[in-house]
């Protein structure tokens, strides 16, 4: 139906259990990474502006390969970590799965902990040209999330990945 270099489109002809015919509207796009930088204190988070939204949003490094390319998720998101921050990590640990929204997009995501951190030149696409960085305490992350100001719904629950990381 639709195609760009980010996404594609399609509607599908379904057959439900009662055997009665239907469609289902498919948004495809390439699985993604997702980073928390933290060192120790702080975590490190990106802000934007999100067009479908209207307004800027604080969230953690994130995102998929140009043209739709299916790269390994842990270079994914080394690369994302690199473009968006400038930082490189010693250390990526791998916390889990994110599926973005299962009843609309086939999106799968990979969340990671970075640590070990130096700090680079970002290397943001032209997409990204109005991206902030910053370094947060993990309490003023908590009061965000409580506040609304983080409400990016795979940051969210990548944070929730890493709370049950830190208690096992």
């Amino acid at each position: 139906m639709y195609r760009n270099n980010w996404m594609t489109v399609r509607e599908d002809g379904i057959v439900r259990p009662d055997g009665s015919p239907g469609i289902y509207g498919v948004v495809d796009k390439p699985n993604y990474a997702l980073v928390i930088p933290y060192d120790g204190e702080r975590l490190h988070l990106v802000e934007q502006y999100r067009y479908p939204l209207g307004m800027r949003r604080w969230e953690f490094p994130q995102g998929t390969a140009p043209d739709r390319q299916d790269l390994d998720p842990g270079e994914l998101a080394a690369r994302e970590l690199r473009e968006e921050t400038g930082l490189r990590a010693g250390s990526m640990t791998a916390l889990g799965t994110i599926d973005v929204a299962p009843g609309l997009s086939s999106q799968r995501g990979t969340a990671y902990l970075a640590t070990d951190l130096s700090e680079g030149a970002h290397e943001r696409e032209v997409e990204e040209q109005d991206m902030t960085a910053a370094w947060f305490p993990r309490s003023e992350v908590e009061k965000m999330i409580r506040t609304g100001e983080i409400t990016d719904a795979q940051s969210l629950a990548a944070y929730a990945l890493l709370l049950l990381h830190e208690r096992a």
